[in-house]
């Protein structure tokens, strides 16, 4: 590949310019409300009430965060997040890969109208679902050791599955794809030398899958993370919902405390932010993988 020429005479396009500002304004849309969260939770209320949230502080302080910790028992309701994240995470990833490679892999009759199916999926609003989901959860039966209302409802189990069902399309449709670029040649190979299914799947296909597989789990942790509509909807039980929750826990009766909310809301959001540093560069190459040819 050769690189594109420069503008005559060293002169900077216009189009690029108009497009960096573009860039620019949006990366300043995105930010500018965290910036604010944290300048506001690092001042006190009665300053903030009395100059402004956009005024200049008289003094910072990190006081809110140890009482946002505290008041909003936190530790807790991390605890219970991971409990529901971690395995929808990893059962909707597997999941997704096993079908995935099953339609771009293996000759099945109906693999493309079986990929149309699962995008179409992905184009049906949750929030209808919320009355017939919310009737049959109290109809499931589940054992008491796994549920206390014996019930899938205000189970951990429940708002797994319904993770599970609701991403699993979107991970099936990104990762078909991807597998569509990867050469035929090498599983032709492994066909040739008598490997199996679950050998060209797990040995050949899934390493190269990485990058994607890294986007993903950003992506559908980000997402499972950041819900509250189906806690809100499928749980009852106080001491078993998600984080997202805990902020209703710095809200007072007659009064909120919004730089107190400030400071809870930048804690429940820091381990997303820590979650994409840790995968930023396989979220990147998962991304931009296929942009460019040669």
């Amino acid at each position: 590949m050769t690189a594109a020429p420069p503008a005559p005479g060293g002169r900077v396009r216009p189009l690029r310019v108009l497009l960096h500002v573009f860039l620019a304004l949006v990366a300043l849309g995105w930010l500018l409300p965290l910036a604010l969260a944290v300048y506001a939770s690092l001042r006190p209320y009665d300053e903030t009430a009395r100059l402004g949230y956009f005024s200049l502080p008289e003094r910072l302080t990190l006081g809110y965060y140890g009482e946002a910790w505290s008041q909003a028992e936190l530790p807790r309701y991390y605890l219970n997040t991971l409990i529901i994240v971690i395995p929808a995470l990893v059962v909707t990833l597997l999941l997704a890969s096993f079908t995935a490679f099953a339609i771009a892999r293996l000759r099945i009759p109906g693999r493309r109208t079986l990929l149309i199916v699962f995008t179409a999926g992905n184009l049906l609003p949750p929030q209808v679902l919320i009355t017939p989901l919310y009737t049959l959860y109290t109809m499931v039966p589940l054992p008491a050791w796994l549920s206390d209302s014996q019930s899938l409802y205000d189970s951990y189990l429940g708002l797994i599955l319904v993770h599970v069902a609701f991403q699993f399309g979107f991970c099936v449709f990104v990762m078909a794809n991807f597998m569509r670029t990867i050469p035929e040649e090498i599983s032709e190979a492994a066909l040739v030398d008598g490997a199996s299914v679950w050998k060209r799947y797990w040995r050949l296909t899934m390493p190269l899958c990485r990058p994607v597989l890294a986007a993903l789990a950003t992506l559908q942790f980000t997402w499972m993370y950041n819900d509250f509509l189906w806690a809100l909807v499928l749980m009852s039980s106080g001491d078993k919902l998600p984080v997202t929750s805990a902020l209703n826990n710095l809200r007072g009766q007659f009064f909120t405390d919004y730089n107190l909310l400030a400071a809870g809301s930048v804690l429940v959001a820091l381990p997303t932010l820590i979650v994409f540093q840790l995968l930023h560069k396989h979220f990147v190459a998962g991304l931009t993988l296929g942009s460019t040819k040669g």
